[in-house]
């Protein structure tokens, strides 16, 4: 009960937890986080994940785990994705490249990046990233380019995404993003 880390974890696993229903369409189809009907998420689960997490931040003995659930936690706060506090979110991914500084953080970081600066911000990061085998970072790359306009050059990230991906659900999602833009 004194270990951050497992309050941490847990807060993670409930905010996630209390996103589930929302996750996928009635068919089974992927639906993204800003598209996600917020209504469908369980207040009461985001509500004892968030008061985790402040129990977590008053220790100040920050791990990637509390980390992770703060980031979790300013997500399941925005009524709206539009109302998303990106820059708290980029801020928390700057101290948990600090303390786990792997590819995958600094992914998910580059994100923060181009909701806060732009998609090019954001592609400049990834380019940076040394990934190939990672079907989340050609279909991120993908999703920026597209919102670039750079629709051919995103096709081809589809389709190696499409290529690595081995979930069902996340090659039926890439195959209509690679369709929507040929």
């Amino acid at each position: 009960p004194d270990e951050p880390e497992v309050a941490g974890l847990l807060a993670l696993l409930l905010l996630t937890e209390s996103r589930r229903p929302a996750r996928t369409a009635p068919d089974g189809t992927i639906v993204l986080l800003p598209d996600q009907d917020r209504t469908l998420w369980n207040r009461e689960l985001i509500a004892t994940g968030q008061a985790i997490v402040r129990a977590c931040l008053r220790r100040n003995r920050p791990g990637p785990y509390q980390i992770q659930a703060a980031i979790a936690a300013v997500h399941s706060d925005a009524p709206t994705a539009v109302d998303t506090d990106w820059g708290q979110i980029l801020t928390l991914y700057d101290q948990l490249t600090a303390v786990a500084p792997t590819a995958v953080v600094a992914l998910n970081r580059a994100v923060a990046v181009a909701e806060v600066y732009g998609p090019a911000a954001g592609l400049a990061e990834i380019d940076r990233l040394e990934l190939p085998a990672y079907h989340l970072f050609h279909a991120t790359r993908a999703d920026l380019l597209v919102r670039l306009g750079r629709t051919d050059e995103a096709a081809v990230e589809y389709e190696r995404a499409l290529e690595l991906a081995s979930n069902a659900a996340e090659r039926v999602f890439l195959a209509g993003r690679l369709s929507s833009v040929r």
